[in-house]
């Protein structure tokens, strides 16, 4: 009977510890990610490539509203810090919704405003695809998009 309960308990412990899963805790993930695109928004502000090289994968892609494509975490630095100095005035990020495709990645979609100096504004949306990779979320993926018509 020892030997029998004994199997059992193995059994148990055995399965539970090879189908073990990541567990999501989806508050405390939610809140990294928005502090994550105030940071990314504070980075373009204020052209910290510090700060933009710490919250970047190295294998970072962004697609623009021009349609020019941004490839590696160098050329999507220089091609926001351009971008930034070229279409100044103050950008918003308003998240819209975070949607956990697994315990380590999110798609974050988001309202992206900026207010120029003459008062006019240019309103779009944006898609980021996040990660949790280092003990930290980070951003691979960008989107622009002009809203049609």
């Amino acid at each position: 009977m020892k030997r029998i309960s004994l199997f059992v308990i193995i059994n148990l412990i055995g399965t539970a510890v090879l189908f073990a899963q990541n567990t999501l805790d989806k508050k405390s993930a939610e809140k990294k990610i928005y502090v994550l695109i105030e940071n990314y928004t504070k980075s373009r502000e204020t052209r910290d490539t510090t700060l933009l090289n710490s919250i970047l994968t190295s294998d970072i892609d962004q697609l623009v509203s021009s349609g020019e494509w941004r490839h590696g975490k160098e050329g999507a630095k220089t091609g926001m810090m351009r971008s930034s100095t070229n279409n100044p005035g103050e950008r918003t990020i308003t998240i819209e919704q975070i949607r956990f495709i697994n315990p380590d990645c999110a798609i974050v979609d988001a309202k992206y405003k900026i207010q120029n100096a003459d008062g006019t504004a240019r309103n779009m949306w944006s898609t980021f695809i996040v990660v949790y990779k280092d003990d930290i979320w980070k951003i691979t993926a960008i989107r622009n998009m002009l809203p049609a018509g």
